[in-house]
């Protein structure tokens, strides 16, 4: 069953952290590869590499982290917004043109490699398809919402798959459709023409990416002001000063990380299985069995305890199976590339 108390609190801590550094890291090389490639198609002889996108990004998010909570980011906020639905537009109209360019008879929809190859492939997908689902049930979320809070979160939740699957789902099988298995994790990396849509997609993603980085640094922040005792309304220069220290602290992790090894796909992949799939799938079964409000002698109660047992039993096996395929791919990069390698 689901732990309580202390085990309970740092259980949850743990996979809640491993989803937001590990989604921040992915977010670092999304935002350096979309980044390069806008100078690309300005300076295509330039000799800045990803890395430097990279640094520069993690600058731009140092100086946001200073602010001093989520709700003094209702400004880019409000642009990432306006930016997700211009990627989303913008993408999926240039993946379904280039695909239309291509000679479809090249397209291939099967896996490439051997029997173990495919394997660790489609493992490695599980954790992806669980990281689409990371965006709406993050517990500091729910702290914000409005009373009531129940049937607010609900609300939000609704909306939020619903947007998932009108957009990054749309975009997902539009991607797979123009370019079969060869297409990239990253799927800008893949779009070639018209060349200054590419660039605008590219610049949306930038944008889009900024405040969402925000969103999964903030529970670290927390941590650490609540912790240190710095949290107050009027946010004096020495709680200032202590913010700068573990902001700066944990970018330079972050940006080291991503910098040394920009591998997105796996990222994403290890981020969904080991940090979402349980946070979304796994706790919230077992915190419904836990609560003890199911009517055993109603045919809805027989029917949600098997049912939750099964969900939360499935996708520990896909946490599993998922970490294994991402390590395995993570391990594979490493050895294929030198760290800080020019992607």
């Amino acid at each position: 069953m689901i732990p309580e108390g202390f085990w309970g609190y740092w259980s949850i801590a743990f996979f809640q952290q491993v989803a937001s550094l590990g989604n921040n890291i992915a977010i670092q090389i999304a935002a350096g590869s979309s980044l390069k490639a806008v100078y690309k198609y300005y300076h295509d002889n330039g000799k800045l590499t990803l890395q430097h996108f990279i640094i520069f990004f993690g600058i731009f998010e140092l100086l946001l982290s200073q602010l001093p909570d989520i709700h003094s980011l209702r400004w880019v906020n409000a642009l990432c917004t306006f930016s997700t639905i211009g990627f989303a537009g913008t993408t999926i109209g240039v993946t379904i043109y280039n695909g239309k360019k291509i000679d479809r008879s090249s397209v291939s929809y099967s896996l490439r490699g051997s029997s173990a190859s495919k394997s660790f492939k489609a493992f490695n997908a599980l954790g992806t398809i669980a990281f689409s689902f990371g965006d709406a049930m993050l517990p500091e979320i729910q702290n914000t919402v409005r009373e009531p809070a129940k049937k607010n979160m609900y609300k939000s939740i609704s909306a939020a798959y619903s947007a998932i699957v009108l957009t990054y789902w749309q975009l997902a099988f539009s991607g797979y459709w123009a370019f079969g298995s060869e297409v990239q994790p990253y799927i800008l990396a893949s779009l070639s023409i018209p060349e200054w849509t590419v660039v605008m997609a590219n610049l949306f993603a930038a944008i889009q990416i900024s405040g969402c980085f925000q969103i999964y640094c903030r529970p670290t922040y927390a941590y650490f002001e609540e912790r240190m005792g710095s949290k107050s309304s009027h946010f004096p220069l020495r709680n200032r000063l202590a913010r700068l220290i573990f902001t700066s602290i944990y970018m330079v992790l972050v940006t080291l990380i991503a910098a040394a090894m920009p591998f997105f796909g796996d990222f994403v992949s290890i981020c969904g299985a080991i940090g979402f799939t349980p946070l979304d799938f796994v706790f919230p079964a077992l915190a419904y069995l836990k609560a003890g409000r199911i009517v055993n002698n109603s045919k809805l109660g027989l029917l949600m305890r098997p049912l939750n047992i099964l969900i939360a039993t499935w996708f520990s096996i896909v946490a599993i199976l998922g970490c294994i395929g991402a390590v395995r791919f993570i391990v594979e990069d490493i050895k294929n590339y030198k760290f800080f390698h020019d992607m």
